[in-house]
């Protein structure tokens, strides 16, 4: 494949192109779901394919096939440079992009046991024992399981000089308990809603999960919302647990930071972003001294970490908040170049047959100090929110809505009374700025969302947060309807 692409590098070269790339990729997926102690899907699956860009005439063209011959790879090649050509009819301003050492490089990550070749049979097991444990009393409906793999081989090659092979192995799993009685409905999850917990690691860190040494409590709970009162309404301190606290970097800051929406150019899924590029370098606060947010795709184990985006740039490290002050976006080659800056390898693409867009790698709230358990010792009044149910947020990532699934009332530093339907409302910078304290490394965790949408057609990207527990002041409760 490699002599495949560099041939149709030197033909793009020959017919006009001022830049252009190929991006070879071969990925593996396996998923397994079990509902109420019955295997409910295995899939298993694989896709190779070539997508190649070019830049002609101050325009971007793509064209991609999942036909892997030299002939075919041209045809793409010549497809991309006329796609381009028409582009440029068309163009409001050319294509420049920001500079980039070219780089020569493998690059894998690091598991210790393959999860494509663990036995079938015993990951199956293994869930169904999970769901069998959380069935064992009558109130669980639906107890379910899950775990899913990746392993991504690619080829990146470019006019500019880059020869990029990277590995990549992925890795998730959780359990779900949902309780029903009298027509009401509650449910709890470990270690995170929406199937579980994923990393850049192999099987271990399913092992590592205990998923059925969790089970009694994940029962327990979800039957003890039924019985629970609703959270009161008012305005309230708030603890928000670190799983909770990812999904919210995620929406009211990974989003907004990234570029291609603050100038306006990504608006139609997720919306745009209130983080316009002349606030930037301006001081505006975002948050408070204690927020520092970090796009970190290095991390390791980080579901947003890898050795280059798919611009050929480096894995690196940038501050989007620093001390509560907006600093930095997640940005692409072109979008950088805007800002006379470099871009920050935030580049990547669903797959071989998507062009490349800005996405979310690492992006993480960096730690203070203490534990759980000491922010809720110095609480004398206030609620613990913990694990994603629903959410919702404006076009512009400023009004927001989040409802988890469990929320503990705190009294004089104890945990009291759980509360069922909860959820916490804001404003972005006014949330942020409410921020009093941060958990420390003990408890910082990276959390992975291998599901976040963007763009049309819609691509799904593999992202992270690091988040420790955290502290707001006077924050608007109430009651999920």
């Amino acid at each position: 494949m490699k002599a495949y692409l560099q041939a149709a590098i030197d033909l793009m070269k020959r017919t006009g192109a001022s830049y252009a790339d190929c991006r070879f990729v071969a990925t593996e997926d396996e998923s397994i779901s079990v509902r109420n102690k019955v295997v409910d899907s295995i899939s298993r699956s694989t896709t190779k394919g070539v997508g190649i860009r070019a830049i002609v005439d101050g325009a971007w063209g793509f064209a991609a096939s999942n036909i892997l011959t030299e002939d075919e790879v041209n045809r793409v090649a010549l497809r991309a440079i006329d796609v381009a050509k028409a582009s440029a009819l068309t163009k409001m301003e050319d294509v420049v992009l920001s500079k980039e050492e070219p780089h020569k490089d493998k690059y894998s990550s690091t598991w210790k046991e393959d999860p494509f070749k663990v036995p079938m049979d015993d990951k199956v097991n293994v869930l169904i024992r999970c769901s069998e444990g959380l069935m064992t009393k009558p109130e669980i409906k639906v107890a379910e399981a899950y775990m899913q793999f990746w392993r991504t081989d690619k080829i990146f090659l470019s006019t500019e000089g880059h020869d990029i092979e990277q590995t990549v192995v992925e890795s998730g799993a959780g359990i779900q308990a949902t309780a029903v009685r009298d027509g009401e409905m509650q449910r709890r999850s470990y270690p995170n809603s929406f199937r579980g917990d994923f990393a850049t690691r192999g099987y271990e860190s399913v092992r590592e999960m205990k998923l059925e040494s969790n089970l009694d409590w994940v029962r327990d709970e979800a039957i003890m919302l039924l019985n629970a009162d609703e959270c009161p309404a008012g305005k309230r301190d708030i603890i928000i647990a670190s799983n909770q606290l990812a999904l919210q970097v995620h929406e009211s800051l990974g989003h907004p930071a990234e570029l291609d929406r603050a100038f306006g150019t990504e608006i139609s899924l997720a919306g745009g972003s209130f983080l316009r590029p002349e606030l930037l370098g301006t001081g505006y606060r975002y948050g408070s001294k204690l927020c520092n947010i970090v796009a970190d795709s290095t991390v390791p184990g980080g579901l947003g970490t890898f050795g280059y985006d798919d611009e050929g740039v480096k894995a690196c490290r940038s501050y989007c908040i620093k001390d509560g002050i907006f600093v930095g976006y997640l940005m692409s080659r072109e979008t950088a170049a805007k800002l006379g800056l470099k871009s920050n390898a935030c580049m990547r693409a669903h797959g071989w047959w998507s062009i490349p867009l800005i996405r979310m790698v690492n992006v993480n709230l960096e730690p203070d100090k203490g534990t759980l358990e000491d922010l809720v010792g110095d609480t004398k009044d206030g609620l613990l929110f913990d694990t994603n149910k629903s959410w919702s947020i404006d076009d512009k990532r400023l009004n927001f809505q989040f409802a988890t699934e469990l929320v503990w009332e705190i009294k004089n530093g104890k945990r009291v009374k759980p509360y069922k339907n909860g959820l916490y409302t804001g404003i972005t910078p006014e949330f942020w700025g409410s921020l009093v304290a941060v958990g420390g490394p003990a408890e910082w965790h990276v959390w992975g969302i291998p599901n976040c949408g963007k763009g049309e057609p819609m691509q799904s990207a593999h992202v992270a947060h690091g988040t420790s527990p955290a502290k707001f002041t006077k924050i608007n409760v109430g009651v999920a309807q």
